[in-house]
């Protein structure tokens, strides 16, 4: 059962449109000299790219459930991580949230949830429902539900709990809602609640073809003016700590793409840190390669593999509330090689306040009580994942083709912090990788007696008896 997630502020929520360019701006003025609006976003607002594989999965979810896709074919699309109890993201198309996307694990299913703006960029044909012309204004006006009396039609579709769009005769769409009823039943009612109208927080959309190389031209003073101020911050922060060796701490994650880019303009070339866990996807360890490879840069990696089932042995998996596999199998090592190497050292770290309340509260430089062998700085502290992808599209870095695939995050395949709905599509698409995840937490489960669901609904994700726990120590 999904439970009501409060909104989180993590920071000045930046993100708005040019309606000239059709593009996501990051200013209140566009590169093209038009003034910008903002885009009622959901905070903490921390909006990506909507990637190919994320608009086939929005437009097979909408086509499903109401007969046509819904983001058009040469449109820029952003989505936007909602708190929700599994996965939430609102969809961005034209400057407006144009609805939802919601996971539900226990029935391995997506469902839409659309706003009435949605039909500025698609028609429905499917799970519809026509009001007569007197019940209109106090349905658009007013937000009342749809009543028997004033249904005129209903599509054979529908289904008591499902989401539809409310129509006036001429097709005009008046809002959305949950079907009350079937629409077998709805045809007998003579009173009654047809459909419960849902309101939401007016989106404007204003529909036009863009590309992503125009969203990068429209933010270009944005990118220069958070380049210089994270340029200058890598210089100052190296300069106060000249018997330090700089580096980047790299995942093969946009985050510390970003900052490696920022720190080769600011002091040239550095060492790449890399934490080689053993339970990385293979599409990250060959990122790591081509990076270092493409920008000459000398990899210094740590092994926490062995370790990581040393600790499974003793203590089962690694959850939510009880990460000890970031201690184990990251930070040990990292301090370890750190020591060996170098001593001490500077390390760059692409941490940004828009990640999570933890890291919104740190300081740009810090050391970790668990890594006190290296001084962690972070260059892009302040900003946006837009902010990452439309610098690294300018830059044209390579970045880990997983982003292409549903991944918002880059970690280890099986990370407790992952939502269901990311645990179902690795399970489906790297069977491998999840047979053998699988199988280690079958010999945990066997031995303790657990139920079969401790796997199956992802109960290992959570230790019981264990309270929360943050990621203050997750960025070395």
């Amino acid at each position: 059962m999904h439970t009501e997630m409060h909104p989180s502020y993590l920071g000045k929520i930046l993100l708005r449109w040019c309606d000239a360019c059709h593009a996501p701006v990051l200013s209140k003025r566009c590169a093209c000299g038009n003034e910008t609006r903002e885009v009622p976003v959901t905070p903490p607002g921390d909006a990506r790219p909507a990637f190919p594989d994320d608009i086939a999965l929005i437009n097979k979810i909408y086509t499903d459930h109401f007969g046509a896709p819904l983001i058009p074919d040469g449109h820029i699309a952003l989505m936007n991580k909602v708190p929700d109890a599994d996965r939430m993201e609102e969809i961005i198309i034209g400057g407006g949230v144009a609805g939802i996307i919601r996971y539900f694990p226990d029935r391995h299913e997506w469902e839409p949830v659309p706003r009435p703006e949605a039909c500025r960029v698609f028609t429905p044909t499917k799970r519809v429902v026509v009001v007569s012309d007197d019940a209109v204004p106090f349905i658009r006006d007013q937000g009342m539900s749809v009543l028997a009396p004033g249904l005129v039609s209903i599509d054979d579709a529908v289904r008591a709990g499902d989401e539809v769009f409310i129509l006036t005769r001429d097709g005009t769409c008046i809002g959305v809602g949950r079907a009350k009823v079937d629409a077998a039943t709805a045809r007998t009612m003579g009173k009654g609640s047809v459909v419960r109208t849902r309101r939401n927080i007016a989106s404007q959309i204003v529909s036009g073809a863009a590309t992503w190389d125009d969203c990068v031209k429209a933010n270009a003073r944005v990118l220069e003016d958070a380049e210089s101020e994270a340029v200058a911050f890598v210089k100052a922060v190296t300069e106060r700590n000249p018997n330090l060796v700089a580096n980047v701490s790299y995942s093969g994650g946009k985050d510390s793409l970003a900052t490696l880019l920022v720190v080769t303009r600011a002091i040239g070339k550095v060492p790449l840190l890399f934490a080689d866990t053993g339970l990385e996807f293979p599409e990250t360890y060959a990122n790591v390669k081509e990076v270092s490879e493409k920008y000459g840069l000398e990899v210094l990696r740590t092994d926490g593999n062995n370790t990581f089932w040393e600790t499974f042995a003793q203590q089962g998996p690694p959850a939510v509330n009880a990460r000890w596999c970031c201690k184990v199998c990251k930070l040990t090592p990292v301090t370890n090689s750190i020591a060996t190497r170098w001593g001490e050292c500077l390390s760059f770290i692409g941490q940004r306040r828009y990640e999570s309340a933890t890291r919104a509260q740190s300081d740009r430089v810090w050391r970790n009580r668990n890594v006190r062998v290296q001084l962690s700085a972070a260059p892009i502290h302040n900003w946006t994942a837009l902010h990452v992808w439309l610098y690294i599209m300018r830059e044209q870095a390579p970045y880990n083709v997983l982003y292409r695939h549903h991944l918002d995050r880059i970690g280890c395949f099986m990370c407790p912090s992952s939502d269901m709905s990311l645990i179902h599509m690795i399970a489906r698409d790297y069977p491998d990788l999840w047979l053998g995840w699988t199988r280690k937490l079958e010999e945990w489960q066997q031995a303790r007696g657990l139920p079969a669901e401790w796997i199956t609904e992802g109960r290992w994700r959570l230790k019981e008896g264990k309270g929360e726990s943050d990621d203050a120590d997750s960025h070395y």
